[in-house]
């Protein structure tokens, strides 16, 4: 069974060639995605789209950093229970614990292997569906 039939994802990623990488990915396994590439794009979209099965979130992102959208996200009723990826180059044990204390869900370094994320996310939207 395919999790994310009919489900959407939110990719914020302003690489266009990870964003490319993973929009694909996550189609190909039956996703809908939503590409937004800056921060404030990321925000207006969650104060006015339905919520997403998943949002995957850079975190070095113009206008507004990841975790200034990662509280957005979690300050938005309707949004509070969706699972947010952090997926990003920074691996300082801080900006680990930044992210975990702001309510990201998982946290995932680049380069990353996308089998592996695919499955985590999927695992992750399954935990979050049965509540």
């Amino acid at each position: 069974m395919r999790v994310g039939a009919r489900s959407s994802i939110v990719i914020v990623e302003d690489d266009e060639n990870i964003g490319e990488l993973l929009g694909f990915m996550f189609r190909r396994d039956g996703f809908d995605t939503v590409m937004l590439r800056d921060g404030r794009s990321a925000e207006e979209y969650v104060a006015a789209g339905e919520p997403a099965a998943a949002v995957l979130l850079d975190v070095m992102l113009p206008y507004r950093d990841g975790f200034a959208v990662a509280a957005a996200i979690r300050a938005d009723p309707r949004w509070r229970d969706v699972p947010i990826v952090m997926l990003t180059g920074r691996s300082l044990a801080a900006d680990v614990e930044r992210g975990r204390a702001i309510g990201v869900t998982d946290y995932v370094l680049k380069p990353f292997r996308p089998p592996a994320l695919l499955g985590r996310v999927k695992s992750l939207i399954e935990l979050a569906r049965a509540g």
